[in-house]
């Protein structure tokens, strides 16, 4: 199975979780997720008031940088030990 398709069965698994993570796990996988499929913030800083969309923002943008590949891999590594949590 290459990158991509351990990716993709990623995200299938993650909408599958039996115990919701936390909220900073949430973020995590969040930003994992836009990083590997749209690559560093591409969207301007939402309102400070929004505090939901500001999170989500400021996880993204910590990840600037890094490779979509590399993303991946820690979003299937990430998914792989909450799914292993679930057992």
């Amino acid at each position: 199975m290459d990158q991509k398709e351990t990716f993709e069965k990623a995200v299938a698994t993650s909408k599958t979780l039996t115990a919701r993570p936390d909220n900073e796990t949430l973020l995590r996988l969040y930003s994992l997720y836009k990083q590997a499929t749209e690559g560093d913030v591409n969207i301007d800083s939402p309102n400070m008031f929004d505090f939901v969309a500001k999170a989500k923002y400021d996880a993204w943008v910590k990840l600037k940088g890094l490779s979509a590949s590399e993303a991946k891999q820690q979003y299937v590594n990430l998914v792989a030990q909450l799914a292993g949590k679930n057992d």
